[in-house]
């Protein structure tokens, strides 16, 4: 399975992860099925393509099967569902600009979006979101290098490229933060 969908995937079901940082993902991961832009349900259901999704997910992308032609509107649930049911555990969604790399297929706005979306289930969890509405159509993305790390759901992008290595920094604080560690302490009596 691929890392960007695993990552969701895991922090989701597996109650023994207490966080996660979902770096760069793209359909599959935490930008928005449903949303046109970049990489497309079609590329990664196409002919050739190594499927690491559920077979179900393939007629989402069908140019033609038994049950019609497919896309992604068809599908009932995005992924702002798949970043809600991380909710109350510590989920970092990271990102560089597009104008650095894979421009065409990453989808930060979307993956943005999810977040603000995700984040009213966190709220009726009792934790914070990355504090704006939860209205992922009218809220704006912030510029990058903005740090929204407040909360249980925190969304930063960096300046650079397809690489998590720009927030590593900002996660490892944000984490230690959220989980009450504090390495300068340690071995002191």
């Amino acid at each position: 399975m691929n890392l960007r969908y695993s990552t969701l995937v895991t922090l989701a079901f597996e109650d023994r992860f207490t966080l996660a940082l979902v770096g760069s993902s793209g359909k599959g991961g935490a930008t928005l099925h449903r949303r046109n832009f970049g990489e497309a349900v079609e590329s990664l259901t196409g002919t050739g393509e190594y499927h690491w999704m559920a077979g179900n997910y393939l007629k989402y992308g069908a140019a033609e099967s038994t049950s019609g032609v497919g896309n992604a509107d068809q599908m009932h649930v995005d992924s702002h569902s798949l970043i809600a049911m991380c909710a109350p555990r510590l989920t970092f969604i990271s990102y560089g600009v597009p104008e650095k790399a894979m421009r065409k297929w990453l989808d930060q706005k979307g993956s943005y979006m999810a977040t603000v979306a995700a984040g009213a289930v966190f709220k009726l969890l009792g934790v914070k979101d990355i504090g704006v509405s939860n209205d992922y159509k009218t809220e704006v993305m912030p510029a990058f290098n903005t740090s929204m790390l407040d909360g249980e759901l925190a969304w930063r992008q960096h300046d650079r490229g397809h690489t998590d290595a720009p927030n590593m920094k900002y996660f490892i604080e944000w984490a230690n933060k959220k989980i009450n560690y504090n390495p300068a302490t340690l071995g002191r009596k």
